[in-house]
């Protein structure tokens, strides 16, 4: 087996350490940036009592014709934020789950070199299903509300 073919079929992990750059906040990147989540680039995590925040810092990139953060990110930043929610607020088993649904409603249009947050909480957990929601938000506003189901991966 090649280098590249086992790199390829490494397990993914998450670098989840403190951020040197933002006190309080933890990194929540995958390991291996050649995978979609990096498309959003550096993400921060932290707990906030019942409520989970991520952040990304949207850059020129992220942004669409009209010079806002475009709604493919804030949709991606919604995905990601339901396992990276749910495995901070004590999902296990985020890392493994699929997400069965997103439903999203825009409220407003997000900038670029601005932190864009979700704010992320858990309605129910059951045995096989994880009920989430949240909100996208800027220091103007907010951007975004967003809810959410994951599935919790089967054990075979």
């Amino acid at each position: 087996m090649s280098s590249s073919n086992s790199e390829a079929m490494a397990p993914i992990g998450f670098v989840n350490v403190e951020s040197a750059d933002h006190p309080g906040w933890m990194t929540w990147n995958l390991s291996d940036s050649t995978r979609f989540n990096a498309v959003l680039g550096a993400m921060l995590v932290r707990r906030d009592g019942d409520v989970a925040r991520i952040r990304i810092f949207p850059e020129h990139v992220h942004t669409n014709m009209n010079n806002n953060v475009h709604g493919g990110v804030s949709l991606t930043l919604a995905d990601i934020s339901l396992f990276a929610g749910a495995r901070m607020l004590g999902m296990a088993t985020a890392d493994n789950a699929v997400t069965l649904d997103l439903s999203m409603q825009f409220l407003g249009a997000g900038v670029a070199g601005i932190p864009l947050d979700a704010e992320v909480e858990l309605l129910r957990e059951t045995g096989r299903l994880v009920f989430l929601r949240g909100i996208l938000s800027q220091e103007q506003g907010r951007i975004a509300a967003f809810s959410g189901t994951l599935r919790k991966a089967t054990i075979r």
